[in-house]
Order: structure tokens, then sequence, then C-alpha cells
């Protein structure tokens, strides 16, 4: 059987990254209220998500811890690479949402921790980034990321349900971004290629969509939607 290559052995590991993780979780919410998922064993890129249950709050939340480990490669166009080449990404859940105690991926709900671990690992296997306003595929194909959803890929949203205290870790002059993701239907990722950011946020918007995961919500793209873009309006 042929050796197993780290792919990311030869990169810097900012692994102090996942205890500043920790220490920021610890200033919003009691330790009895947070639970982690991780990944055993570990074959690239240790990633492990942490499952919140605020007790006070409608939802509860998912968080990577581990993306962060490696820096992005930010496109120089972007402004201020420094500021965007570390990140974790969220997502907020509904209280009634349950997983078994370990992951596997393939109980029930895993696919929704799928979404977050396959999408934090991403930018590190194909040498780029990811930031507010880029969308990800489960699959080239465009098939969904589970048989239990439609789901065929994910968005990358700033927070509006938390402030920058929350999204922002600032430490020893480093910043790490946590971005909220948003899974998409295959028709709202294609509108999202072809018409940009902006017109799907505007979408969004419109429909008063929510930041809290809906498993039952109906595509942004309407049939209303759709007629207006034959025709051009």
């Amino acid at each position: 059987m042929a050796e197993y290559i780290n792919p990311f052995a030869d990169r810097t590991h900012y692994r102090e990254h996942a205890e500043w993780i920790g220490e920021h979780l610890n200033k919003f919410f009691d330790q009895d209220s947070m639970s982690v998922f991780h990944e055993i064993p570990t074959l690239d890129l240790h990633l492990d998500v942490y499952f919140i249950k605020p007790k006070n709050a409608q939802f509860n939340i998912l968080l990577t811890s581990g993306m962060s480990t490696l820096k992005m490669e930010v496109d120089e166009q972007a402004g201020n690479p420094a500021e965007l080449e570390f990140a974790e990404l969220m997502m907020i859940i509904p209280k009634e949402i349950e997983f078994e105690q370990v992951y596997s991926g393939k109980n029930k709900n895993d696919w929704i921790i799928s979404i977050l671990k396959q999408s934090a690992k991403f930018p590190h296997f194909y040498d780029t980034w990811i930031g507010i306003g880029h969308t990800l595929q489960a699959e080239m194909d465009m098939s969904p990321y589970s048989s239990q959803t439609e789901f065929v890929g994910a968005l990358i949203l700033p927070s509006v349900t938390f402030d920058k205290d929350f999204t922002e870790i600032h430490r020893n002059g480093t910043k790490i971004n946590i971005y909220n993701v948003f899974p998409l239907y295959k028709d709202e990722l294609e509108f999202k290629i072809e018409n940009g950011y902006n017109k799907l946020l505007d979408l969004l918007i419109k429909a008063n969509g929510k930041e809290v995961l809906n498993l039952n919500r109906k595509s942004l793209i309407s049939k209303k939607s759709f007629w207006n873009k034959l025709i051009g309006n």
C-alpha cells in the first residue's frame, strides 16, 4: 500500500489559531453549551466543528476550527490581502436539528456539517481563497451535497445576527474572519454565476431571507424572475 503524503505538510501551520478560537468562543458562550465534532483520523488538514447551543437564543451554531490553520492564497486585487488570509465558517441552524455524538458523515444531518467541512478545506486544496460573495459547489456536476437535500452549493455571506465583535478575531496582529455559509439550490447557484453576487443578494433581501438555515425554504429564483431574465428585464 502506498504511503499517504499530507499535501499540506510543507505549509506553515498556524496551530495557535485553534486555541484563539476556543478562547474567543468562551467570551460569548458557556462551556456547557458547547461541544466539538473532532476530525479523527486527520489525513490532511485537521478541521473540527463546534456545536454551540446558546441558552437564550432561538438557534444553534456550527462553527469550524481549523480552516485558519493555513493561510489562504488571496488575490492581490482583493484590496487588503492580509485582512482576508484567515477565515472560519459558521452556519446558524434551527434548535430542532440534532446530531449523533460522533460525526461520521453518514448520519441523518451530517450533510450539514459536511457543507462546512468541505467548504473550509476547498481554498487550501485549490490554492485559492474564499470570502464574502464567493460561491462553492458540492460537486462539479452540481449534484446535491446529500440525498437528503436539494442544496448543491453555498454562498459566503457576512453575518447579520452577530456583529464584528464576534465575527472578527484579532490577536497578535492577525485577523481571523468568521463568515456565514448560506446553502443554495441549483437555480440560485446558476443565477449567481450568471448575474453576480449583488443580484442574488437583492433577491435574498426582497425575500426577507433569514440567516438561520431553513430546510424547507423556497428557491429565491421565482417564475417571474425567470421570465424577466428571458425578456431582458
